[in-house]
């Protein structure tokens, strides 16, 4: 019997990186997956691995960044699987740049896909939640926000902060609800950070040489397992909190 049996988790970003290693790492502890994110081929590959291992998930394509597409994806995910236990809000599309280099649309976008797709998710899943008897939510957001210097981060910083303070506010309202609310600041080896590494080598040697562990994390191993103990029963007076996922860096100057 795995931890989460029973359970029902929607993923945003599942495609691919750290969603995809989160799915299989839930799924592995018996979690149904809703795997939803915008290119339907990367969900269609990420159900695959997880049916190869017994698992169940269902690819649920939807653009978060669109307000109108979020009521119905829920409500898909509800009638597909009976009911959501576990929100994790990982879809990230914000930019990395010096601030005079955002323009409005980097801005509208970022915000929308980050703080914005998280607090109407939350709103849309919390009643499903509440009627389960409660449930959890994840939200990934960055360590980036607490860099001494954070040239080049600011709008990407902005939107995971924003995400940091909705995670904690849900946290205090809705505990009663039985519902417990957290965010993960992982480094991992997704597709985005393994093409910063290749395309910045000196930079990404001198990030890898300040992780006390000594590496980037795995998707599933580092990031997904640790997820699994957030939205796990062990982890049930666990609420509203950041958990730095990053081999002991926690802040990088």
């Amino acid at each position: 019997m795995g931890t989460l049996d029973g359970k029902v988790a929607l993923i945003t970003g599942a495609g691919q990186g750290v969603g995809a290693g989160m799915a299989f790492a839930l799924a592995k502890e018996g979690a149904r997956i809703a795997v939803v994110g915008r290119t339907e081929s990367k969900l269609v590959d990420t159900c695959a691995a997880i049916a190869d291992f017994g698992g169940v998930a269902e690819p649920v394509v939807c653009d978060i960044s669109k307000r109108d597409q979020l009521g119905p994806m829920v409500t898909r995910v509800v009638a597909t699987f009976g009911g959501i236990d576990i929100l994790i809000n990982n879809a990230n599309a914000s930019a990395l740049g010096p601030l005079l280099d955002v323009t409005p649309k980097l801005l509208d976008r970022a915000m929308a896909v980050g703080p914005v797709a998280t607090l109407l998710l939350m709103q849309l899943c919390h009643p499903h939640l509440k009627a389960r008897g409660g449930g959890s939510i994840v939200n990934l957001v960055s360590s980036s926000a607490v860099r001494w210097d954070t040239s080049g981060y600011g709008l990407y910083a902005a939107t995971k902060e924003a995400m940091r303070s909705l995670t904690r506010t849900a946290a205090s309202e809705w505990g009663a609800d039985g519902i417990r609310v957290n965010a993960v600041a992982p480094h991992a080896l997704s597709p985005g950070l393994k093409w910063w590494t290749e395309n910045n080598p000196e930079e990404a040697a001198e990030f890898v040489r300040s992780i006390p562990l000594g590496r980037i994390g795995d998707c599933e191993q580092d990031i997904g397992r640790a997820v699994v103990f957030l939205v796990g029963p062990d982890a049930g007076y666990l609420s509203g909190a950041t958990i730095p996922l990053d081999g002991g860096q926690a802040r990088w100057s």
